[in-house]
């Protein structure tokens, strides 16, 4: 039987729950997420797995990463990730890891982005399902004409994650 190793980190914007499997991290959600206890359910019976909160080499990268990230610094190392997801979800979560640090891009240029231009709901809801916030960046995606959208660790998070990307761009700028 496989174990989860979880972890809670507290960013400042919310407490954010860390999930490996392995050498994997495999779920970086926020607690306050309705959704966060179906996801967290949903891993344990996709692994057959147990969970115990603790820290492992993958747990402390992550918690390293975000240490980064919310220093002000864009991360560049990335994480072996593992979520669990369809074939459709994994190919919309790769495509999130292309918006570049600082920037959006709406659902509709994502689903233009990946060749699926009329399939901006679905993928919409591929990214509302993204398992790994932050990580693969969800967060850069907006509505139509700018608006927030949806997102799991609410809407002030997401202002204040995408305003922290944008400060920490314009101090770095020459």
């Amino acid at each position: 039987m496989l174990h989860l190793v979880t972890h809670h980190y507290g960013s400042p914007c919310g407490t954010l729950l860390l999930v490996a499997v392995d050498d994997r991290l495999c779920l970086c959600d926020w607690t306050t997420a309705s959704h966060h206890h179906r996801l967290l359910a949903r891993l344990l019976h996709h692994c057959q797995a147990v969970e115990h909160e603790g820290l492992s080499l993958i747990i402390e990268q992550a918690t390293a990463w975000l240490d980064e990230y919310f220093s002000g610094l864009c991360p560049s190392w990335r994480l072996p990730l593992n979520p669990s997801g369809t074939p459709f979800q994994r190919s919309v979560w790769a495509g999130l890891l292309d918006i570049p640090y600082g920037c959006t891009l709406s659902y509709g240029a994502l689903a233009r982005s990946l060749g699926m231009p009329r399939a901006v709901r679905a993928v919409a809801g591929a990214v509302g399902a993204n398992p790994l916030s932050l990580f693969v960046p969800c967060h850069r995606v907006t509505g139509s004409h700018g608006a927030l959208g949806g997102y799991a660790g609410g809407e002030a998070a997401k202002r204040w994650l995408l305003d922290h990307e944008h400060a920490a761009l314009t101090s770095a700028a020459p």
